[in-house]
């Protein structure tokens, strides 16, 4: 069947809220339970592999971009819907988060997450395709040097005038 978020793009009809949060419906293999995926993203918590900028910075703006632009208004339970039906919480907590492909500043991960969720929900409102988590990535990580070169702190007497002798 289709998956939730090609429902809602192409019906308007949506699996529950309840089902999207514990898996009961059709989609992509590992995306599908929200509360699995937040399990394994507070195990990642615990044990310090994370940290909460990039997903929450993420999650936070594509809210905001869906609340203004998807047409539905402050519609809370269609927000949920695009939260847990796709991909987001998946790329959020386990694909943004990658250590080789993320800043390594906090305000360039603040900055990182901010990129991705408006272009996850640019992709999602006006793309032709129901998902934009992955494109979205891939994009914000050919970003990350230019994120990088702006927010990485000068070093103590760096960048200052020298001193005529």
């Amino acid at each position: 069947g289709a998956t939730p978020l090609a429902a809602m793009k192409e019906a308007g009809a949506a699996p529950s809220l309840l089902d999207m949060f514990f898996g009961f419906h059709g989609g992509v293999i590992g995306e599908t339970s929200a509360m699995m995926l937040l399990i394994g993203a507070c195990y990642l918590l615990y044990r310090k592999v994370i940290s909460l900028r990039i997903p929450l910075t993420y999650i936070a703006t594509f809210a905001v971009f869906i609340i203004l632009f998807g047409g539905k208004g402050f519609d809370v339970e269609y927000v949920l819907a695009q939260i847990l039906g796709g991909g987001l919480i998946l790329g959020a907590f386990f694909m943004a988060t990658d250590y080789v492909t993320c800043p390594i500043t906090k305000y360039g991960q603040i900055i990182f997450g901010v990129c991705l969720g408006a272009l996850t929900g640019l992709f999602r409102v006006f793309g032709g395709s129901a998902e934009g988590v992955s494109y979205a990535i891939i994009f914000c990580n050919l970003l990350v040097p230019l994120i990088e070169k702006i927010t990485m702190p000068r070093g103590f007497g760096m960048g200052g005038k020298k001193l005529a002798k």
